[in-house]
């Protein structure tokens, strides 16, 4: 059964960054395409972020909101996903989670980790 956990987040200023993290299990990590997404009050559900198998540079999708402040990046061999989010504004706000695929906002395989830009 593919199981996800998400970490990494908490309460920040605006301006500064956080990293995120998606410990995978139960699936082939290293051969999906892994996304984040998150989920921001009044919004539902809105795609983050991509990630092809292989990882690098070309193989990375930002959506508008996050391009050019943010990096998903992954370890194959911990099974894990990161993203990098930084100078963090008040819409940031909300709860994020990994999923498989490119992408997508689902399904959700994991509890979240919420993350809270406030001043």
């Amino acid at each position: 059964e593919a199981q996800v956990v998400e970490s990494g987040g908490g309460l920040v200023q605006p301006g500064e960054s956080l990293t995120l993290s998606c410990r995978a299990s139960g699936f082939l990590f290293g051969a999906t395409y892994m996304s984040w997404v998150r989920r921001v009050p009044g919004k539902g559900l809105e795609w983050v972020s991509s990630i092809s198998p292989s990882g690098g540079r070309g193989n990375e999708y930002y959506s508008d909101s996050v391009k050019g402040r943010s990096a998903i990046s992954r370890d194959n061999s911990k099974y894990t996903l990161y993203l990098r989010l930084n100078r963090l504004q008040p819409e940031d706000t909300g709860l994020y989670y990994c999923t498989k695929g490119l992408k997508t906002v689902g399904p959700l395989l994991g509890q979240g980790t919420q993350v809270t830009v406030s001043s």
